[in-house]
């Protein structure tokens, strides 16, 4: 068991570092500040560099690599900006990873490798206004024909919603109960029927558009099924990966937090030395590392078990969910330690906190984490309903 990075592992590490620290970072503060999502043209850049589907396989556009390798770049990414490094997250982790394993030939063609060249941004839609946690309970509806298939419905919560240019939408399939009537669509941005609420005014994921979704009859063709009903559990399973994906961008904001208060407390004078010279900020420090170090081990080994294929719920469960609290835990320690320097606007360290928050609501709150860890612990699903 090595724990170390290839030399291959390692150079494309230090290329997104430089990449982002160089390019991104005059970026993340306009972005934070306006709202506005990347341009085309730096998807278009990110294409060009290799920062797009970087474990989608080669045929459909991507690098071919593995899911680790798609992680150690975005947190490099995430730790300048969540809303810069959102591209990489859905091209890699998210909604076009269950495109390119379980949609048709036809349609993994027509969508991935325009993801992959920056053409074309993909979310995922699943929430809706009674149906968060419980998944289960969509009501959104896929009438299935002969030759196409009606959509009706109402979705919450679309990170990407009125932005991207498709959608993967979570519905109701079949009039069988629970997950055994859940499927998934694909849903062009521009399809008859297809329309958006008002964009969301969040505490945080500033440049990450979010609106709610609503369909109203839209007419698909049948290619367009990505999973029919009764395939709730492989959508699941292809959403394990995209929990290692959030849980790297939580990573991301206490990683990138940690980076620039040691550069502060080194730098900072108070009462005539360095703060770092003082006693409780190292043990504060030393905390702070610990808990990163251990989150993103976790994460890396959910990628690094899976190998080609997708993390298992608990590995993905776990991670996501320490990664989620510390982040909290080390951005609010950071805040601290810079005092209004780290509550400042004019600094990145508030903007990084209130990420931190969001990424333990987004993708499956963490209590949730919790309860499926212990499912999984057990052998068994429990239900809330009883």
């Amino acid at each position: 068991m090595d724990f170390r990075l290839t030399d291959e592992q390692f150079a494309l590490q230090t290329a997104a570092r430089k990449y982002a620290r160089e390019r991104l970072l005059p970026l993340a503060a306009e972005t934070e500040r306006t709202g506005a999502p990347p341009s085309h043209e730096l998807l278009h850049e990110y294409a060009q560099m290799g920062f797009l589907g970087i474990n989608v396989a080669a045929a459909y556009g991507g690098l071919g690599l593995g899911n680790l390798e798609a992680l150690i770049v975005l947190e490099e990414f995430g730790k300048i900006s969540a809303a810069l490094a959102f591209p990489v997250f859905e091209s890699s982790v998210g909604p076009v990873r269950a495109i390119e394993r379980f949609a048709n030939e036809t349609l993994r063609q027509r969508v991935v490798p325009r993801v992959c060249s920056g053409d074309l941004v993909v979310a995922v839609s699943m929430s809706e206004p009674q149906a968060g946690s419980a998944l289960t309970d969509l009501t959104t509806r896929a009438e299935v024909g002969d030759e196409k298939v009606t959509v009706t419905g109402t979705k919450r919560w679309c990170s990407g919603g009125g932005h991207a240019g498709g959608y993967v939408v979570y519905c109701r399939m079949s009039p069988a109960p629970g997950a055994a009537g859940i499927g998934a669509v694909y849903v062009d941005a521009d399809t008859p029927g297809l329309t958006f609420g008002s964009a969301e005014n969040l505490m945080g994921f500033r440049g990450v558009p979010s609106s709610d979704l609503y369909l109203d009859g839209c007419v698909l063709p049948l290619e367009n099924v990505i999973v029919p009903a009764g395939g709730f559990r492989k959508l699941m399973e292809a959403f394990d990966l995209e929990r290692c994906g959030n849980a790297t961008m939580a990573l991301a904001q206490a990683s990138g937090a940690l980076e620039d208060v040691l550069a502060y407390v080194q730098e900072r004078r108070q009462f005539g030395k360095p703060l770092v010279d003082f006693q409780a900020v190292q043990l504060r420090l030393a905390e702070m590392k610990m808990r990163v170090e251990a989150a993103r081990l976790l994460i890396w080994r959910a990628a690094a078990n899976a190998q080609e294929g997708l993390p298992d719920m608990l590995e993905s469960s776990v991670a996501k969910c320490y990664a989620n609290e510390i982040a909290r835990e080390v951005c609010g320690h950071a805040v601290q330690l810079m005092g209004a320097y780290g509550y400042s606007r004019e600094f990145p360290m508030e903007r990084r906190l209130r990420d931190a928050w969001g990424w333990g609501i987004a993708g499956g709150a963490i209590d949730i984490q919790k309860v499926n860890i212990a499912a999984a612990m057990v052998g068994k699903r429990f239900d809330q309903r009883r």
